[in-house]
């Protein structure tokens, strides 16, 4: 039997709140990811996504459970990982190449090496000409580029993305969608891709992890029935739309207004 690149085994995490009082956020999760493999996860809103992520990225530690990548466990940031957050965290005073180098000078890549990289990264995902630009003169969708291109510059083995398109408009959010897709087949990368946006989580992934609301249990893993590449047509396939429908129904009960 294969073993798979990402475990996540029996994960559990509370945080405290005034008074000693315990709010817990994820509740035995575990599920695995193979090699190459783009997994979605996708749960009610306020679950405990962005904070199982942070977990697997080893920025907070759990409270109990393993993480393992090629069967080594993490025990704190770096280990192959890489990430893409919603809110871009770009440094404001950096130039977008100098943005893209950011993690390769954290991993003591040398100089030349690190520059090589980042010129190619921001080529790659489309911003060639924009290097010397600072953050804010480039659009939302431009600087998660330059997130992506960072994330992906230090050569992660696995890449972790929380809600990458959530804040962009859904032009822009369909456009990177499918330059994702793109580097994705390319650059061949295992990918844990938080989103609340079910249609996005079919587009994207060939499995889903469905979470529960909080404190968070998977409740169900889903393969996705598509193959690759894809393309826009299949959001209008009616088993895309069952199976976005599916998904809705089991979310919808652990809602609440």
């Amino acid at each position: 039997m294969t073993q798979p690149k990402l475990e996540v085994k029996h994960l559990t995490k509370t945080f405290s709140r005034g008074r000693g009082e315990r709010i817990p956020v994820l509740d035995d999760v575990s599920f695995s990811v193979a090699d190459l493999e783009f997994v979605a996860i996708v749960g009610p809103s306020g679950c405990g996504k962005s904070t199982f992520l942070r977990i697997v990225n080893g920025l907070i530690p759990p409270d109990s459970g393993t993480i393992l990548i090629d069967g080594q466990t993490v025990t704190g940031p770096g280990h192959g990982l890489g990430m893409v957050f919603q809110s871009f965290d770009l440094f404001p005073w950096r130039t977008a190449i100098d943005n893209v180098e950011f993690g390769m000078e954290m991993m003591n890549v040398a100089r030349r090496e690190c520059r090589e990289r980042a010129q190619r990264w921001m080529e790659r995902v489309g911003l060639t000409g924009f290097e010397q630009a600072y953050p804010h003169e480039l659009s939302g969708g431009m600087q998660q580029r330059v997130g992506i291109a960072r994330a992906l510059a230090i050569e992660p083995e696995v890449l972790l993305m929380d809600e990458p398109f959530g804040a962009l408009d859904v032009q822009t959010r369909d456009l990177l969608q499918d330059e994702l897709l793109a580097i994705w087949q390319r650059e061949r990368k295992t990918v844990l891709f938080v989103t609340h946006s079910i249609e996005e989580a079919i587009y994207l992934a060939d499995r889903i992890v469905l979470l529960t609301p909080r404190p968070a249990r998977v409740e169900r893993v889903l393969d996705v029935p598509f193959g690759r590449p894809r393309t826009e047509d299949v959001k209008s396939d009616p088993t895309f739309v069952e199976l976005r429908r599916e998904i809705w129904q089991s979310l919808k009960q652990g809602v609440r207004i």
